[in-house]
């Protein structure tokens, strides 16, 4: 069993106990905000490479790891900023950094309209681009099944190498020990909402400072997608992380570490870097 490196938090905020990972204990806050089917502990590496020189708080989403599992209808994109909003209020965060992975970078982006801008640097990391009218999210529906199902049944790295052979086996025991706690009806739901729910209306609302960083063969940011984001808002960078997918920061974290580290030294950056 993988125990949290860092402080294990447990606080109530908009109708559910959340648990939330606390790393570090002094410096700017930082918030990390994970994936579909991501519970805190796998974004613990990232924690621990910010948390010698600030405070980095990673919740678990409702209906995965320990935090409360919401009633079925309760998994919209709005309710998974107010969880963020709440969360942020409660913890007495002032200005966070808020990074956010896929799914978290959804919820990043609406925290971002929601608060009016109340955060430092805002990191989006390769937001799903499916919507009404736009190309459907490249993992379907069964492929979460089948995940989910495997995962309850139990799993191990060996087995989730298969999926991601890029990765260190401690992120690969992680996944495997962490996939089984998130609740079926939450990544189901979530995913239904993929395409009725639309990134671009939020990404025409963010504030600055941000940055938007997709891994160079993400099937779910391609190039064309990558392309209709600069023309929407050409004030946010985007980077592009070579030898990357979808899971950029574990698929090439040597490349993504030195990125993120120069996003968050210079805040918003007026270069595109990924042409």
């Amino acid at each position: 069993m993988i125990e949290p490196q860092g402080e294990t938090l447990h606080v109530d905020t908009n109708g559910l106990r959340h648990r939330v990972l606390k790393y570090g204990t002094a410096g700017p806050s930082v918030v990390i905000v994970p994936g579909i089917t991501s519970p805190a502990l796998t974004a613990e590496f990232l924690a621990l490479e910010l948390h010698d020189d600030r405070q980095v708080y990673v919740p678990d989403l409702r209906g995965r790891g320990g935090t409360d599992v919401a009633a079925p209808g309760e998994y919209s994109l709005d309710q998974y900023v107010g969880d963020i909003v709440g969360l942020v209020a409660a913890l007495g965060l002032t200005r966070p950094v808020v990074i956010g992975h896929s799914l978290g970078a959804r919820i990043a982006a609406g925290y971002s309209v929601a608060s009016d801008g109340d955060h430092d640097l805002l990191v989006l990391i390769d937001p799903p681009l499916s919507g009404p009218g736009r190309d459907p999210y490249p993992t379907d529906r069964d492929a979460f099944v089948r995940q989910l199902e495997e995962a309850y049944r139990g799993t191990n790295a060996d087995e989730v190498r298969a999926f991601y052979p890029k990765w260190a086996t401690r992120e690969l025991e992680i996944r495997a020990q962490e996939l089984p706690t998130c609740d079926r009806a939450a990544v189901l739901e979530t995913h239904a909402r993929f395409h009725t729910e639309d990134f671009f209306e939020l990404w025409g609302k963010v504030h600055q400072p941000a940055v938007l960083f997709r891994g160079g063969v993400s099937p779910v940011v391609t190039e064309r997608g990558a392309d209709e984001l600069r023309a929407a808002r050409p004030d946010i960078p985007i980077v592009s992380i070579p030898e990357a997918g979808h899971m950029v920061p574990w698929d090439n974290w040597p490349a993504f570490r030195g990125e993120l580290r120069s996003a968050l030294d210079s805040g918003s950056r007026d270069t595109d870097r990924s042409k």
